[in-house]
This record gives C-alpha cells, sequence and structure tokens, in this order.
C-alpha cells in the first residue's frame, strides 16, 4: 500500500536540466507535497510505534479471546492512539503547493497562501537538536509574513515570522547537510515563483 506523506516526489531533489526550465517541474501544482524525503529519525521513530501498536493490538486479541471484552476494548483504543500518533509523526513537516505552505506539527498545522509571505530565509542560529531543549548552532529556514496595512489591505513591509520551518539538526535533515540545502532551495523558489 503506497504510503504518498512517506515519498517526496523525485523531481524535486534533481537540479534543473537548463536554464530555462523553472525551478519547480511539478505537474500537479495543486496537490500538497513534502518537497524532501522525511528523515532517517523520523522514519525510525514512526517505525517503533508501528511496533509497538502492533503488540498492543496482539495484547487485545489475547485479552479478548480470555473473554474480557472491556480490557480488549482499551486495549484497542490505546493501539488506535498510537497508531494515529505514529501517522501524525510521520506528516510533521514542511509541505509547498501553489496555494501556499503549509507547516505541519505534532498538535499544528499552519497554512499561509503565499501572498501573504514576504520572505523565506536560510539563517546561521541556535536551533534545538531533534526537537530536544539542548540546542547548537546551526542553520534554519524561516519564513517572514506580510504586514498588513491599517485598513487597507496591502502589504507594508515584513511582519513578525513564523516558527522555524525546518533545521539543519532535526529529525529529517540530522546528518543531511546536503539534503537540508536541496529542501531550503525548492522552498524559496517555491516562495520566489511569480503568481
Amino acid at each position: 500500500m503506497p504510503l504518498p506523506f512517506l515519498t517526496a516526489d523525485r523531481e524535486s531533489s534533481a537540479p534543473a536540466a537548463a536554464a530555462d526550465e523553472t525551478p519547480l517541474p511539478y505537474e500537479d501544482r495543486d496537490h500538497w507535497r513534502r518537497p524532501y524525503r522525511p528523515g532517517p529519525w523520523r522514519v525510525a521513530g514512526g517505525a517503533l510505534l508501528l511496533l509497538l501498536a502492533s503488540y498492543v493490538l496482539i495484547s487485545a486479541v489475547l485479552i479478548g479471546v480470555a473473554g474480557n471484552v472491556s480490557g480488549a476494548a482499551v486495549c484497542l483504543g490505546i493501539a488506535a492512539l498510537v497508531i494515529a500518533f505514529a501517522l501524525r509523526l510521520l506528516r510533521i513537516g514542511v509541505w509547498v503547493s501553489a496555494h501556499g505552505l503549509r507547516q505541519v506539527g505534532l498538535f499544528y498545522t499552519v497554512t499561509l497562501p503565499w501572498a501573504s509571505i514576504a520572505a523565506v530565509r536560510t539563517a546561521q542560529q541556535p536551533v534545538k537538536w531533534l526537537g530536544l531543549p539542548r540546542t547548537l548552532q546551526g542553520q534554519a529556514l524561516s519564513v517572514v509574513r506580510t504586514r498588513e496595512g491599517a485598513g487597507e489591505g496591502k502589504d507594508d513591509g515584513e511582519g513578525e515570522p513564523l516558527r522555524t520551518l525546518l533545521t539543519d539538526h532535526n529529525a529529517d535533515f540530522l546528518g543531511r547537510r546536503e539534503a537540508f540545502d536541496q529542501a531550503a532551495d525548492v522552498i524559496e523558489a517555491w516562495a520566489a515563483e511569480p503568481r
């Protein structure tokens, strides 16, 4: 069974063959896609959670066969929560389409239309290591929103920055510096494309 959220389009990682080609060689631009492959840390975490869920499901079957229906139902509920958590963990990241940029977190999703994005920047700054409190120096890709004029609805410069999109030390790019650079370039190209 194909899981489209686990794979990125192969075209996004291939450099453009000619200078006149667009940097975004996608056929269906309205489809939300992650412009990079999930990293091994994220996939390993999801796999371990799904393995745990399989053990809980086996426990539910054994408890149900033993005659304790309420215990089996509790185990089924726990397994469903673990599976939902694992799938959400695998969806975390940045998604792009012609409609805008979507940042998916564990407990939140922020979608911004391209018109409300002033800039997408890569900067050297302190970043969290695998999302833990420990910080170290690294690169981060962040989005700066536009600030609308008072009552006019026009862009009045840059507003406050959005939460950091990607870092070179998160679960997708730890130990994959080239993959981070490629993903940052693709997202910046999506942001710079004229609409």
